[in-house]
């Protein structure tokens, strides 16, 4: 699962995460950046947020691959960089960011990480690692939401996400410490437009909380029953 900054898979898949590991499933993460063109906490306070929030919500490993914040996809490596992880990594399902979203890192994340996937399985792609093929792409959603093509149940892990997000105390925190500044992130709002979009996706669906993902390609069923 990859994340632009360090707390975006928390915002919008803290409780998926959490609950493929609860069923055993190993779950890595990757951030992209490390968040340092955030108005808010320096580059060591949000790698160490991120390593807590990654053994509150039990994935195997979180690795980032420090690109500069702010310009991802600007560097050609950037497209090798990450084909090359998928290939180290092997993943059947890869997670990446919703394409529409107000942030810009988002929206450039989730075309590279798209194209990444796609040139990890060419065989005679030219980075590192044997080709490797994921079974599919599925798209979450950080700011904002779209018409999902199916949602996770995170009923049972919502207070894992919530103190997943908790971790990151620089970025959802109310400006305490000198130096610190308000911002969208930092206001009960911000927690609040998260939550009441889960809970909107979770009674749409007839539970308590959910999390929604796209998919670009039909989802197969081999009848009509639910």
């Amino acid at each position: 699962m990859f994340g632009p900054h360090p707390d975006d898979l928390e915002i919008g898949l803290g409780g998926t995460i959490a609950r493929h590991t609860a069923a055993g499933m190993r779950v890595g993460l990757c951030d992209l950046t490390a968040g340092e063109m955030g108005s808010n906490g320096t580059v060591e306070e949000r790698l160490e947020e991120a390593e807590r929030a990654r053994q509150v919500l039990g994935a195997e490993f979180r690795e980032n691959l420090h690109w500069a914040d702010r310009r991802i996809g600007k560097d050609p490596r950037h497209l090798d960089g990450a084909a090359a992880f998928i290939r180290r990594c092997r993943p059947r399902v890869v997670a990446v960011p919703y394409w529409a979203d107000r942030h810009p890192d988002h929206v450039a994340a989730s075309e590279l990480l798209t194209e990444a996937v796609f040139n990890a399985g060419l065989r005679r792609y030219p980075v590192e690692g044997e080709a490797w093929k994921a079974d599919w792409v599925c798209y979450y959603f950080i700011n904002g939401r779209a018409a999902p093509s199916f949602v996770v149940d995170v009923s049972d892990f919502y207070e894992q996400k919530r103190r997943a997000l908790d971790c990151h105390a620089s970025q959802f925190e109310p400006p305490a410490a000198a130096g610190s500044v308000a911002t969208r992130l930092n206001t009960p709002l911000f927690r609040q437009m998260i939550e009441s979009r889960d809970a909107e996706l979770g009674a749409l669906a007839g539970v308590r909380r959910a999390e929604g993902l796209v998919v670009r390609e039909p989802i197969v069923r081999d009848t009509l029953m639910r």
